[in-house]
């Protein structure tokens, strides 16, 4: 459901373990060609059956496989040229003309290896979920009523028991600690605030984090009332403060909004950079946090009784429900 990430679900195994350690942390490895650190290539062995989606305009192409006999997804992206990487780009990569006319000249360019690195991401073992998921789909904008989702969306998501063990392992610590950038623990209106693995943290034209709140009984926006305007408030303050002092971005420059449909029922927060074309951040899909603030101000039960438009694609088991419900 969603963008981005279903993106760490049950990586409690041995090969999850790699597959994390392989994503790497560019602090871990500043170089960011990750032979210092020392890790096997896991994708040695990857047999590749489909091709889920390629995408010319993002420079991404998603593969469907095998990785160690085991479902996989995997996630090939070129990374983002940073303006300190150009001088030396410029000195030693190696030029091909492909054309020229008049001023105009095209070249092929081949970098040095350790400035021509893409990001892989795996998702290992991938259910069926992960493939549909990265595959092309045709979309449909539902429009959900209060009624619709509590007669509709909920009860789907609690048939489904969608896995948020990855999440708990955040917030408890066992997993990923050392990529928080900050964390109130306080329990009813913390929050740790860490980067979304879609950023490489190279740049903060693209910068991407994610607030992930304490409170484990909040599913979306659906379930907020005025009574969590404190969290919300928190989180608005607190993570802009974090951002501005890690990375200098000011909140003026900061796009902050929840995804409703969320692509996991833990109620979370996307901080983008204003700068950059983040998945999910349309006018379908995302919920500034100052407006969700403003309208729960008005109105405390706001979120829970004004209809809801959002996509979901041709397989989503959720759209089916609503087939189903003649809402369609």
């Amino acid at each position: 459901m969603g963008d981005a990430p279903l993106k760490r679900e049950n990586e409690g195994d041995e090969l999850g373990q790699k597959v994390k350690k392989q994503k790497g942390d560019p602090e871990d490895d500043p170089s960011g060609n990750g032979e210092e650190c020392g890790e096997e290539n896991i994708l040695s062995g990857f047999k590749t059956t489909a091709v889920l989606k390629d995408s010319a305009r993002e420079k991404t192409i998603f593969l469907h496989g095998k990785l160690d006999e085991q479902e996989a997804v995997v996630i090939l992206q070129k990374t983002p040229i940073t303006v300190v990487s150009v001088a030396e780009m410029f000195a030693s990569s190696k030029l091909k003309l492909e054309m020229r006319n008049d001023i105009y000249s095209t070249y092929q360019l081949q970098p040095p290896a350790h400035l021509n690195v893409l990001k892989a991401t795996v998702v290992c073992p991938a259910t069926e979920k992960h493939v549909k998921k990265y595959q092309v789909q045709e979309s449909f904008l539902v429009e959900e009523t209060g009624e619709d989702y509590l007669s509709i969306t909920l009860p789907y998501i609690q048939e489904k028991s969608f896995s948020l063990q990855w999440v708990f392992n955040i917030l408890e610590k066992k997993a990923e600690a050392d990529r928080i950038v900050y964390e109130d623990p306080d329990p009813d209106v913390g929050f740790v605030l860490l980067p979304d693995f879609k950023w490489d943290q190279k740049q903060t034209h693209d910068l991407y984090l994610i607030a992930i709140v304490h409170q484990r009984d909040l599913k979306s926006i659906r379930e907020l009332t005025a009574a969590h305007l404190p969290l919300l408030q928190n989180i608005c303050t607190k993570g802009k403060e974090a951002i501005l002092k890690r990375y200098g971005l000011p909140a003026s420059k900061l796009r902050v909004y929840f995804h409703y449909q969320p692509s996991y029922y833990h109620l979370h927060v996307h901080f983008t950079a204003l700068a950059s074309e983040a998945p999910g951040s349309g006018v379908e899909r995302a919920h500034l946090l100052s407006d969700v603030i403003q309208n729960l101000r008005a109105d405390g039960g706001f979120y829970r009784q004004r209809s809801l438009s959002f996509p979901l694609r041709a397989d989503d088991g959720l759209l089916a429900k609503f087939q189903q419900a003649g809402r369609l």
